[in-house]
């Protein structure tokens, strides 16, 4: 297993376990994220969200992860995550592929990818299975992230997730 691999499944681990003090450990500062939901984060911004879906999960949600493969610079992963999707509380099963950047030892990059319209149908019912295909309603599905995203930022201060070596 390469050192990164090895990030790779500790980030998941720490995901499963609600350790988000490991999981920031194992970004750059200024790390870029990127999925269909939340659109491009960086930084703080990301750490807040992992923090928020952890919060939102609370502790009921669980994580899969398989094909973990890196290299020096580059990674890959999928994984599975079963939870309740706390708005319309309704099951979700979300099947991700997640591509890594790393330097230094850290991810710099992560981008997760997923059929957002599969993920509509679970989580919104009817009007994710009607319109979840549609650019305006995933329009709305990130507008609605990230104001939920901001909100958690507001509610907690906005303190910054910083990270300890």
């Amino acid at each position: 297993m390469t050192a990164n691999e090895d990030n790779i499944h500790k980030f998941y681990s720490a995901f499963s376990k609600s350790d988000t003090a490991t999981m920031f450990k194992l970004y750059a500062p200024n790390v870029r994220f990127m999925d269909p939901i939340f659109g491009s984060l960086t930084g703080n911004d990301v750490f807040c969200m992992w923090s928020m879906l952890i919060d939102k999960g609370k502790g009921k949600m669980h994580i899969e992860v398989t094909d973990i493969r890196a290299d020096e610079f580059m990674g890959s992963a999928k994984w599975t995550a079963t939870y309740q999707y706390s708005a319309a509380n309704r099951k979700v099963v979300n099947v991700v592929n997640a591509n890594f950047q790393f330097k230094d030892g850290l991810i710099i990059k992560h981008t997760d990818e997923f059929d957002i319209w599969k993920w509509s149908r679970q989580a919104l019912g009817l009007s994710g299975a009607l319109m979840g295909w549609t650019g305006f309603m995933q329009q709305k599905i990130q507008e609605k992230a990230l104001l939920s995203l901001l909100n958690y930022k507001l509610h907690q201060g906005d303190k910054k997730h910083t990270i300890t070596v």
